[in-house]
């Protein structure tokens, strides 16, 4: 796409109806978004295919390209709605630069129209929606009769009368044109939705329904279903249950029930009296049903509004925030403009409209909120814009294909990676050119799947580094902002270039992290550093923010989330029963055979070079760690491709065929606990043995890409015609399988039990003898060449289709669940679980940046404790939940000497200064005794210890031997207690310094 658009006069005289009619769009835009995975993956995870599918075939009306418009139009265009129409009629300006990030100095310079600098911009989005644009009026003249031609239709920047006229229309038609209205002034937003008098939602809430197993189902009327361990089952009275293999009560099977809930892990489904007893097993499943929902229309809910309400603290805000926009649209009816700023007199003609409309609510004025609204209503913050837009935009997603439920019917909110940048730039943070500038850093590439969410980047940046790309783009918003990019990961191995001189230059820190342990991580070197972080995330259509200031709130180590319960490893061995089972059991085997095994075979033959001396070693009796499993490997080392099929086809009888018949030989269907209940019951599920068969593809599947695998370890070639049918079938005719003989080994039941770590387990003297035999046979044959003591390792790609990586992981789990009699899953599930994504999307992720600005504006302003505010929304539900950070604890150390987690005690030292001076400047300056000082892990004094009392007069250098560079450490210290028997006191960190300046000594 071109940077701008010019339109000659001809074009500016088209008819209204010509112009804001979509154009027929283009025949690619459905096709290729069902084959384009990679670009909509994470969005698919988080929608399905169902509701893409809707929006690749819908076309949305889109009018007023200020700050809220842009935002919606970034949203849904990333998103994937088939056509787009976005209409304006007024020209840049200087104020557009604050709001817009798509609209340049020069547009306002040359009075271009904002939706002709807007167009192009969000049209290069995404190639698979088609964007035109209108700049006809829109007002109350005008035939609304080509909005029939949309899905939806959004509102933003319109007066309250025609938000009333173009929704009576689109309420009034069959069926009904869903209407959504935004609106952002100043410190004040709000979100209206009328999807028509019966709107039905497939889908309310977006969970994936869970199989939960039975403990029991009593014979009565009516009958009692209890589930298995007290696990909860999350249901709802009035919600349906489908029943699928229960014994002894086999009626159940298939059917459907309603459910009355007794417990969180009991309820009732009528009457089953009359049906045969229950024996064992089975698990139901929810039934997910439609739900209607009603709306009205905005003329009625002006004066009984249904209002979110986000702040449970403050019920009376989302109430008092509507009767001020109320007002401000009076105002705005009145005199054909919003308040001046600063305007005394503009704001008690505003108070005095919000009292009239108060009237009629029955609820309180806040004198504060209406004087503040009238002195910023003619600006647009763009956080807030950038919030609420999010939430708007999931609303116009929902409108199109009826998954997630909606908002009922109004939101209004007030002083509440890609993204951020964005806001920071349109806020003018780091703009100052001696102190002021934005440091970002992040090691990954661009890929495909980022740019359906990260508005950023562009097809032509696809494997170009996100940090430096996104700061090029942030520049072109907003050319005066600072930025520097690095390539970094920020984690204690690059503590060296993040260390603590470069957390004392910055103000603030903010995160946007993916995983628990690097938010741990970060959060402890701001505290160290004293240093305020906004942390934040998103999964799918849920996110959180939270707000982290010194001094005024706990941290995020202050609090520990339950640890992610792990699957026992007895069950992903020998007894799954559901589909995350087998997808993380064709996972691991991924691991052990292509990622560790290869790694371990390398990593000994790079300790011993030569074979020759490792078999003498070996023939002596002494003990080579991993030499059993590396031996192993080398005699089963394939060398050509045939022979790489030939040990898939082995692969697929003992993982298929002979763990089944093993356990069948160990735990008959028969067998009984002690009891007297049976072994294979629910969730323990009986395997079936599966014969293969080539002309399944599934079988076929797995072959092929457990071949390609093995041979690419192995760095053995193959092409094309290899992997034909015709070829692997000639191969396998010539493949002998053993008969298959039972053993006797123990398999593992206890859930409780661990994975054995084989490597360092010790051998057994029968896989001594086999390891010398191996490696004697591979010396006597000549393989060990360089070449054959050398393997590549693979890394677990999920994305590339090519490499058969997701072939095996898929073909592999969906054969152990046939096994299994469990439901095989797709394999965009797999892809999902496998490697571990998280679903994203774009409205969610601009909702947590917009939120996460805000707080920085507070923290920057100095706002105090009160004012600040943590959120969780789910915008599926809607829900938006703001709550007040945790604030900072206290401890009593003794005799009123109190610290919290930001405290951090100082000494400074210098080169001789011994354990005792420090000891005794911690008792002269703080007031109490130390006992014990640990460093890390090390022990540098406790009195109990033998010869400890001769280390007080030894020097802190000595005793630590700090790095060159090394400016101070931070010690532990205890402290002595009150009366004789109480343990020792805990304190704040002490940091000591190894010069009195402080500087690197």
């Amino acid at each position: 796409m071109t940077d701008s658009v010019c339109f000659s006069n001809q074009e500016a005289s088209l008819s209204l109806r010509h112009l804001l009619s979509p154009p027929s769009p283009p025949t690619m835009a459905t096709d290729s978004m069902e084959i384009d995975d990679s670009l909509y993956s994470r969005q698919r995870y988080v929608l399905g295919d169902s509701a893409m599918h809707q929006m690749a075939q819908s076309s949305v009306f889109l009018s007023g390209m200020g700050g809220m418009g842009v935002e919606i139009a970034k949203n849904i265009v990333l998103a994937g709605v088939k056509v787009v129409t976005l209409h304006d009629t007024k020209q840049c300006e200087t104020w557009d630069l604050g709001s817009n990030f798509f609209i340049r100095k020069e547009d306002v310079l040359s009075q271009r129209r904002r939706v002709e600098a807007v167009c192009p911009h969000v049209a290069e989005l995404n190639p698979y929606v088609h964007v035109d644009m209108s700049f006809s009026a829109l007002d109350d003249n005008t035939d609304l009769g080509f909005l029939r031609r949309y899905q939806c239709v959004i509102l933003t920047e319109a007066r309250l009368s025609l938000q009333k006229r173009v929704n009576e229309f689109c309420h009034s038609q069959q069926p009904p044109i869903r209407f959504i209205s935004c609106d952002v002034y100043g410190i004040c937003a709000r979100v209206f939705c009328d999807f028509g008098e019966e709107f039905e939602v497939f889908d309310p809430t977006g969970e994936e329904p869970k199989e939960v197993f039975i403990q029991s189902i009593t014979q009565d009327n009516p009958g009692m279903v209890t589930c298995m361990d007290n696990q909860p089952h999350g249901l709802q009275t009035g919600q349906s249950v489908v029943f699928r293999e229960v014994g002894g009560m086999v009626e159940l099977n298939g059917t459907s029930r309603q459910v009355s809930v007794l417990s969180s892990h009991s309820f009732a489904i009528g009457d089953t009296s009359q049906l045969q007893p229950y024996t064992h097993g089975g698990f139901f499943v929810m039934v997910k049903t439609p739900k209607m929902y009603r709306f009205e229309t905005l003329e009625r809910q002006l004066c009984e509004p249904r209002v979110l309400t986000p702040d449970f603290s403050k019920p009376e805000a989302p109430l008092q925030i509507h009767a001020g926009m109320l007002a401000l649209d009076t105002f705005q009816e009145q005199h054909s403009r919003l308040p001046n700023t600063g305007c005394l007199q503009d704001a008690e003609v505003l108070l005095k409209l919000t009292e009239e409309v108060n009237a009629a609510l029955k609820s309180k004025v806040s004198f504060t909120l209406v004087r503040c609204l009238s002195r910023t209503a003619r600006g647009a913050l763009p956080p807030l814009a950038a919030a609420v837009g999010g939430l708007a935009s999931q609303e116009v997603l929902k409108a199109i294909t009826g998954k997630f439920a909606p908002l009922q019917q109004w939101v209004g909110c007030g002083a509440i990676g890609c993204e951020m940048l964005k806001n920071f730039a349109l806020l003018g943070i780091g703009l100052a050119k001696s102190s002021g500038e934005v440091c970002i850093t992040d090691p990954d590439l661009i890929e495909k799947s980022n740019l359906n969410r990260q508005f950023l980047f562009r097809p032509h940046h696809i494997q170009k580094p996100k940090s430096t790309t996104a700061a090029e783009a942030t520049h072109d918003i907003n050319p005066d902002l600072q930025v520097e990019a690095h390539l970094n990961k920020v984690c204690p191995a690059t503590e060296n270039i993040y260390n603590d001189s470069f957390y004392s230059s910055l103000n603030i820190v903010v995160t946007a992290l993916d995983n628990v342990e690097a938010r741990r991580y970060v959060d402890s070197r701001c505290v160290s550093n004293q240093r305020p972080l906004l942390d934040s995330g998103t999964m799918g259509t849920k996110g959180h923010t939270e707000i982290i200031v010194p001094n005024l709130t706990e941290s995020y180590n202050s609090h520990r989330d339950p640890p992610e319960e792990e699957i026992p490893f007895c069950t992903l061995k020998s007894f799954p029963s559901v589909i995350e089972h087998t997808i993380q059991w064709a996972r691991d085997k991924f691991e052990s055979a292509f990622v560790h095994k290869p790694s371990m075979y390398n990593s000994f033959w790079q300790t011993h070079s030569s074979a020759e001396v490792v078999l003498q070693r070996m023939q002596a009796g002494e003990s080579l760690e991993g030499s059993f499993q590396v031996m192993k490997l080398l005699s089963r080392q394939p060398t050509q491709w045939e022979q790489c099929v030939a040990v898939a086809r082995l692969k697929f009888e003992k993982y298929f065929k002979r763990k089944a018949l093993q356990l069948l030989h160990s735990f008959p269907l028969d067998t009984r606990l002690k009891d007297g209940s049976l072994f294979w019951q629910s969730p323990k599920r009986p395997p079936t043995p599966l014969e293969f068969d080539l002309k399944d593809s599934l079988h076929f599947a797995f072959i092929v890409s457990t071949a390609r695998l093995f041979a690419g370890i192995y760095n053995i070639p193959y092409s094309e015609r290899d992997l034909s049918e015709e070829a692997i079938t000639r191969i396998l005719a010539d493949v002998k399988i053993p008969e298959y003989r039972p053993s006797e080994k123990c398999i593992e039941t206890d859930e409780t039990a661990r994975k054995p770590d084989q490597i360092k387990m010790p051998l057994s003297s029968e896989e001594e003898r086999d390891a010398i035999t191996h490696l004697e046979q591979a010396i006597a044959t000549d393989r060990v060449t360089p070449e054959r003591l050398r393997m590549s390792p693979l890394q677990f790609e999920k994305d590339d289709d090519s490499n058969g990586h997701m072939d095996f992981v898929a073909s592999a789990s969906s054969l152990r669940a046939i096994m299994y009699s469990i439901e095989p899953a797709d394999r965009l599930k797999t892809k999902r679980i496998a490697g571990k994504i998280i679903p994203a999307i774009a409205t969610a992720t601009a909702a947590v940046a917009g939120l996460v600005a805000l707080e920085l504006i507070k923290v920057v302003g100095g706002f105090g404790f009160e004012s600040h505010k943590n959120c969780f929304f789910n915008l599926a539900i809607p829900v938006v939940v703001l709550t007040e950070p945790a604030a900072v604890k206290q401890t009593l150390i003794r005799n009123n000497i109190y610290y919290t987690i930001w405290d951090c005690w100082t000494v400074f030292g210098h080169e001789d200064f011994t354990l005792s001076d420090f000891m005794n400047a911690v008792r002269e300056k703080y007031g109490i005794e130390p006992t014990m000082v640990v460093h890390g892990v090390k022990m540098l004094y406790v009195p109990v210890m033998p010869g400890h009392s001769k280390r007080l007069k030894l020097t802190m250098h000595k005793l630590i031997k700090p790095s060159v560079d090394r400016r101070y450490v931070d010690l532990t210290v205890s402290f002595a207690p009150e009366a004789d028997g109480d343990e020792d006191l805990p304190g704040p960190p002490v940091r000591y310094y190894f010069s009195p300046d402080g500087e690197t000594p």
